[in-house]
């Protein structure tokens, strides 16, 4: 199985409003619950509006596209990451999964991973 990396810087916020978020922007995620409204995006487009921030995320993603009666890819690589005390936050698309660790643990968990037989692009 291949992981991408992702290049940019990310950040994790609390965003006010779904009005403060730019959605032209090309990479972000977005989160809304009955108690709040979570935004991923690269760390220059944080909203100036966002009520909380965690700066300092890297991420990569699973390559391809995944078929939803595949079971455990998740399971498997936050495992692997966890047995070696590196703590994630996941989110997924329609397509596939994407990882963050926080920067000082990328490149350990992206060798870990590679360690592991993953292949790293």
């Amino acid at each position: 199985m291949e992981l991408k990396r992702i290049e940019h810087k990310l950040s994790v916020c609390k965003a006010a409003d779904a009005d403060s978020l730019d959605l032209t922007a090309d990479f972000y995620f977005i989160g809304k619950t009955d108690e709040e409204l979570s935004l991923v995006c690269k760390t220059e487009d944080v909203p100036h509006t966002a009520l909380e921030r965690d700066d300092g995320w890297r991420g990569f993603r699973v390559r391809g596209t995944l078929d939803f009666s595949l079971i455990g890819v998740l399971s498997k690589l936050t495992g692997i990451l966890a047995e070696n005390e590196i703590s994630v936050f996941a989110v997924s698309t329609f397509n596939t999964d994407y990882i963050l660790v926080k920067e000082e643990n990328f490149e350990r968990a992206l060798t870990v991973l590679a360690s592991e037989g993953y292949t790293i692009v």
